[in-house]
């Protein structure tokens, strides 16, 4: 039996690769040499690694020659090296070019280097130089503008990130504010079945609003809710009931809420100040800077898509429900979605249009 000593350092690195290596012959290569160093047999290992002891025996031998990098070697080097040639100026098309799916990035490859390579030999590669498959995020296009990423930076310095220290600290109550409006239909999302499942879909002309300020202490939400619309007598009746639940604290209370016509307007202004309620207007095109986002995107996941409700009141009672009850059930989920890290638009990149 061959005999080899594994250090701490090297039983961390073999655990992490046989997941985490692009390549799935190295993965198992890996997997053989965590078996190997946790003391099971060489008869067990080739029992759960569906290999022969022949395979067992050169794995390891690999490994005796020069540790985890001579594992990643692997036998048949010649394809590999071909497209490893191109492999830098591959990167630099890749960064400015991303294809859309793998046959489009095969085929830029053989258009780029000659070379045709199969479907799953061009997603490895694209593993090995560091690419993945991620969702295409989006942002308003002010953004784009380096003044509005300025400004940005700027507010979250001077006026967001004090005062959430302050509430931090227990010297402030901070909230959050925004209107979401929940349409009355299907809101379609993934789930895991045999065949494509369908849900009915409700005409649409109904819609459950919700005007909320969110505590960003607590993530609890303080709502008005109708089935009209939301105007500023709505944000006058939010700012009644949050002037009613801070009553006797004597702290400060700051409202973080974007630019909307019925929040600015100097009714609200005048109603906010006769409570000494602080309105704190964010950056317009900013909805990165405002917590609450986060949280209607939570509760549409929470109990709206792939979800069927019969009727309007079900609807409405659905979410009503998810939202009075998400801060104590579903504590730690919020907990970690809405800390206090806000998105910052300085060093993201942006497809080219």
């Amino acid at each position: 039996m061959i005999i080899i000593e594994f250090n701490d350092k090297e039983i961390k690195a073999l655990e992490y690769e046989r997941y985490h290596h692009p390549h799935p012959k190295v993965q198992k290569k890996m997997e053989v040499l965590y078996l190997k160093a946790m003391g099971l047999s060489h008869q067990e290992i080739c029992r759960l690694c569906a290999i022969s002891p022949t395979t067992l025996v050169t794995y390891l031998k690999q490994y005796q020659e020069g540790g985890i990098e001579r594992l990643k070697q692997l036998g048949y080097q010649s394809k590999s090296n071909e497209l490893s040639a191109y492999e830098q100026t591959l990167k630099a098309y890749f960064e400015k070019h991303p294809p859309v799916n793998i046959v489009e990035a095969q085929a830029i490859i053989e258009k780029q280097t000659g070379i045709k390579r199969k479907p799953t030999q061009v997603r490895a590669f694209l593993k090995r130089i560091g690419m993945k498959c991620r969702k295409v995020g989006s942002v308003p296009g002010k953004v784009l503008d380096p003044e509005k990423i300025e400004e940005q930076e700027s507010f979250k310095k001077q006026k967001l990130e004090p005062r959430l220290e302050e509430a931090k600290a227990g010297q402030r109550k901070v909230y959050f504010i925004d209107a979401a409006h929940f349409v009355f239909g299907a809101f379609l999302g993934f789930v895991w079945c045999f065949e494509r499942l369908f849900i009915p879909s409700p005409s649409g002309r109904k819609r459950f609003n919700v005007l909320g300020a969110l505590d960003a202490l607590t993530n609890e939400l303080i709502t008005i809710t109708n089935d009209s619309y939301i105007n500023s007598l709505s944000v006058c009746k939010l700012l009644d009931k949050i002037a009613q639940i801070n009553q006797g604290l004597g702290i400060p209370i700051t409202f973080f809420l974007d630019n909307a016509r019925y929040q600015r307007c100097l009714f609200v202004q005048e109603y906010a100040a006769m409570y000494g309620i602080e309105l704190v207007f964010l950056p317009s095109y900013s909805p990165n800077l405002n917590l609450i986002e986060r949280y209607w995107k939570f509760i549409k996941k929470q109990c709206l898509y792939s979800k069927y409700y019969e009727d309007f009141t079900q609807f409405k009672n659905a979410i009503q429900n998810c939202i009075d009850n998400a801060h104590v059930e579903h504590k730690d989920k919020l907990e970690s979605l809405l800390t206090w890290n806000f998105q910052s638009f300085k060093k993201c990149k942006f497809l080219a249009a």
